[in-house]
């Protein structure tokens, strides 16, 4: 298969006040295409900023990171963010729903940035797919963290992205609202052909992942299949 996500010698480090803290030290890892991948550590070991940097969120000190065959370094700001919105999924621990917009405009909108003349068809297929075509008038307010953060998976594979990245994405929810959460994740990326990254703390999650990459202190610990 072919590689989606190169990441070589990766680094990242902030400055506060006189101090250099390094957060991120010589990553190196590739994702082939329809793999599904989990990064694990405790906390602060640098998990988000890894999930950042390959999606094209932030740019690191040094390194590289190929995205479907696109080095991000070389992009301004607005192609890393046109990038994105052409190829990449995402899923939030705090689900990220406009809270102005219904359901089925919180999944529309990444169609219509594209311009696409069928958004809302394709919404209302998702919605049906998230088991809440029902709720599609429904404001993110009115609905369980379970619903909404089924709502973000709808909206996170509305433009069949290459690669999804889900950072915690049962953080928020009860641990059988989660497993229902993680089933469908699973399933739509399966049905998709999605390539999935999941950022998160919960082992038994990441198990059910092809491959596993444990950091710690900001560099690679670990990398072992699962499956």
């Amino acid at each position: 298969m072919t590689s989606i996500l190169e990441i070589s010698n990766l680094e990242k480090s902030y400055t506060s006040g006189s101090k250099k803290l390094t957060v991120l030290e010589d990553i190196n890892f590739s994702i082939t295409e329809q793999e599904t991948f989990s990064i694990v550590g405790p906390s602060g070991s640098g998990k988000t900023t890894l999930l950042g940097l390959c999606a094209g969120l932030d740019k690191p000190d040094s390194g590289s990171v190929i995205l479907n065959g696109i080095e991000l370094s070389s992009l301004s700001e607005d192609e890393r963010a046109v990038l994105r919105n052409k190829h990449v999924g995402f899923v939030f621990q705090d689900f990220q729903l406009l809270p102005t917009l219904t359901a089925i405009e919180n999944v529309a909108v990444p169609l219509e940035l594209q311009g696409n003349k069928n958004a809302y068809a394709r919404a209302k297929e998702l919605l049906i797919k998230v088991g809440l075509v029902d709720r599609s008038d429904h404001y993110p307010s009115q609905l369980s963290g379970g619903e909404q953060q089924r709502i973000a998976l709808a909206r996170a594979f509305a433009n069949d992205p290459k690669i999804l990245f889900a950072d915690e994405p049962t953080g928020n929810l009860d641990a059988e609202t989660g497993e229902k959460v993680v089933q469908l994740l699973f399933e739509l990326n399966k049905e998709l052909g999605t390539t999935l990254v999941l950022v998160t703390h919960d082992m038994e999650l990441a198990k059910k992942t092809q491959n596993i990459l444990t950091i710690r202190g900001g560099k690679i610990a670990n990398l072992t299949s699962a499956v």
